[in-house]
């Protein structure tokens, strides 16, 4: 039997992966509440801990999805004392851009599980270099649940059209009150909350159109690509948020995906080999590169790039990333029992 704990979150990453392996048959040990506030999520979360005693038996899987906070070591250490597997997938390390952990601390706390689903390669090589001791797994993409039908345009716009959805103050996205001057031969429609106005004033070639719903977004917007950047600089991806791209898989890069864009991202971003491998995107090592880059670009290789786009944004719709993923951790336990 597999299992997973379900807690209530804002964040959609995780909440799409918990209605996937629903779908695959995970029992859910936490219950269903109508309250979601932060005391009825610990209260649940607790619950789902404590039912792993009672009801995983041996060869049983627990599926995990990490942070997971104060529960995960007591959690896994249940479902191995139950003679069951843990399967981890992680959303964020803790000890790559918040500090909270060291990277030793943090793969003490990963090697508890018997498999683990890092974003990338690079990720991989991240935990390994600090003696990582499980089984590591490469996502590749996270997977994106929409019930909405994007618009399957293929024709490009002249000048090419691109767009960035995202938390636009300073603090997150400072590049953008830097970029407009980088600009000519394409234009940038932006989407978020925290936008900064005051820096705006003489922009020519960047427009805000304020906030709009995930779905909305996937419904109407009318773009080429869509950007994946972070940090406080044009030439590269840095500061905390920046420097994170290059071990993170931007579940920014699914959405737009989702909504039928190729998309751009940073060269030495660790999700810059599998856009190049699935050809659903191109790769920059700087915003300034960007004119001549789509300058050179043939409309039959953008749209090779859109139809790319398309079928990825089906397959992320169908939870194919994760099922592989499962797929992959239930075949090498089945291997190690014979």
């Amino acid at each position: 039997m597999n299992y997973f704990i379900e807690i209530r979150t804002i964040s959609k990453a995780k909440s799409d992966i918990d209605n996937i392996v629903r779908e695959m048959g995970f029992y859910n040990l936490a219950p269903i509440k109508k309250k979601n506030n932060m005391l009825s999520r610990f209260t649940t979360k607790i619950y789902g801990v404590f039912r792993i005693l009672t009801m995983l038996k041996q060869d049983d899987v627990l599926f995990l999805q990490y942070p997971m906070k104060k529960f995960y070591k007591i959690a896994c250490y249940f479902a191995h004392w139950k003679g069951a597997k843990v399967v981890t997938l992680i959303h964020d390390l803790g000890a790559f851009r918040r500090h909270k952990l060291t990277p030793a601390q943090e793969n003490r706390r990963l090697s508890q599980t018997d498999f683990i689903i890092v974003h990338n390669e690079k990720m991989k090589e991240h935990l390994l270099l600090h003696n990582c001791r499980s089984q590591l797994y490469c996502l590749g993409i996270f997977d994106y649940l929409s019930q909405t039908t994007p618009k399957t345009y293929r024709t490009p716009h002249q000048p090419w059209s691109v767009v960035f959805a995202a938390g636009l103050g300073k603090y997150r996205s400072g590049f953008l009150y830097q970029l407009d001057p980088y600009i000519h031969n394409w234009t940038l429609a932006i989407y978020g909350k925290g936008f900064e106005q005051e820096y705006a004033k003489d922009w020519k070639h960047i427009v805000y159109h304020g906030y709009l719903d995930t779905e909305d977004f996937v419904a109407q917007i009318e773009a080429d690509f869509g950007l994946v950047w972070d940090g406080d600089a044009i030439d590269e991806c840095s500061g905390d948020w920046g420097g994170y791209l290059k071990v993170n898989n931007p579940h920014k890069t699914s959405f737009y995906l989702k909504s039928g864009l190729p998309v751009i991202v940073w060269s030495q971003a660790a999700m810059a080999p599998f856009v190049l491998e699935h050809g659903i995107g191109i790769c920059v090592e700087s915003l300034a590169d960007l004119d001549k880059v789509l300058s050179e670009l043939a409309k039959e290789d953008y749209q090779t790039m859109k139809e790319n786009a398309i079928k990825m944004g089906k397959m992320l719709g169908e939870g194919y990333f994760i099922k592989q993923a499962l797929g992959e951790a239930f075949r090498i336990f089945a291997e190690n029992k014979k």
